[in-house]
């Protein structure tokens, strides 16, 4: 029986899964393994019996079924397997029809390793594709594609295939796919920004406050205190005392969070969580940051609370309200405790009132 398979040019999947089945009854007892040194070409055959030549290019044999672990089954495709077809050489599972490098999550999901991307765009379609198939075979839920900036071309390719844009940071992109029927239960992109505020006054009764160089029309004239956002990985009660810092170069110590504020819709669609702390100064030298800050100084908090835009705003009014029962001690903050938690073996911080405490000056209702 002459053997005729394959054509040297790209073949499709639907193509390559109905030959197999239709001649899969000839080469049963021959599975994919590891790379050798040494690997078999299949050379031309009559009857049912391959007959194999040896090269020194190192690529994948076909060994009998027995001596395969399931970890390499799952290599199927992974190598350059040539068959030699009347003399012609011909590819089965062709390098474009590898598995790309990835591994689990912890959710069913697969994670695509971002560093062991191919650096040809069509090399990565024809991966891309064929490792989805593969995926979906095994019942994964979910997939995730980081693509750093510098292989940005294949942003088009991966949203070809079906996947969406998930987030984006300034070095990545990272896209997701998911798998299963229905609705994606992928979680969503962050949803939140978070903003501090430091409410800062000293021994004379006078507050930290800033006139920002750059704001609304409506704020113009506007004496106000420290505001900034957090960065990644920082801590809240950190957040506000470098933002006094960078901001007025003055030191402060983090008191309590007395109130937060949460509204949506803020910018580009994202939710806004602000906080603001009562801080307790450290130093009074005041440092102007040119950059964001056009002025600061110690204004007493009279003349504070009296600025109209104060006084016209519910929520200014109830926060400074909030701050001046704080330092009369009839309210109680939130200060921070470290506190581990099993679920993840991490350290927290977790913001609550302790007003029996012997060093809180806070007597509460």
């Amino acid at each position: 029986m002459e053997c005729s398979f394959f054509s040297s040019k790209y073949m499709p999947m639907s193509e390559i899964a109905r030959l197999e089945r239709t001649n899969s009854s000839q080469f049963s007892s021959f599975r994919p393994l590891v790379e050798v040194k040494s690997t078999p070409h299949f050379s031309s055959c009559r009857g049912i019996s391959p007959k194999a030549s040896h090269s020194s290019t190192p690529n994948y044999s076909y060994v009998p079924k027995q001596a395969v672990s399931s970890v390499d089954e799952e290599k199927l495709g992974a190598g350059n397997l040539l068959y030699q077809i009347n003399g012609t050489n011909s590819s089965l599972f062709s390098r474009n029809l590898r598995i790309l490098d990835s591994f689990d999550d912890e959710y069913g999901g697969v994670i695509v390793d971002s560093e062991r991307l191919p650096a040809n765009s069509t090399v990565f379609a024809s991966m891309l594709s064929f490792s989805i198939s593969h995926w979906k075979s095994k019942g994964k839920k979910g997939i995730w594609l980081k693509l750093p900036v510098e292989k940005s071309d294949l942003v088009p390719v991966a949203i070809k295939e079906g996947f969406e844009y998930h987030h984006a940071e300034r070095g990545y992109v990272m896209l997701t796919y998911w798998l299963p029927e229905g609705p994606s239960m992928l979680p969503a992109n962050a949803s939140h920004q978070v903003g501090v505020g430091g409410f800062v006054i000293n021994d004379k009764n006078e507050v930290l406050v800033v006139l920002e160089k750059y704001c609304a029309p409506q704020f113009v004239g506007l004496w106000k205190i420290p505001t900034g956002f957090i960065v990644e990985s920082e801590e809240i009660f950190t957040g506000a005392v470098r933002e006094v810092k960078e901001e007025t170069g003055v030191d402060t110590e983090f008191l309590e969070v007395v109130a937060f504020r949460h509204v949506h819709n803020v910018a580009f669609e994202k939710s806004d969580l602000f906080f603001i702390c009562m801080l307790k100064p450290v130093s009074t030298h005041i440092m102007v940051d040119d950059h964001e800050i056009q002025a600061a100084k110690w204004m007493p908090l009279v003349e504070f609370v009296e600025q109209p835009l104060i006084q016209q705003d519910c929520m200014f009014k109830k926060v400074i309200d909030i701050c001046i029962e704080r330092l009369g001690k009839r309210y109680c903050g939130l200060s921070v405790h470290q506190v581990a938690s099993t679920f993840d073996g991490k350290t927290s911080s977790l913001y609550y009132n302790v007003i029996d405490s012997q060093h809180n000056n806070c007597i509460g209702n």
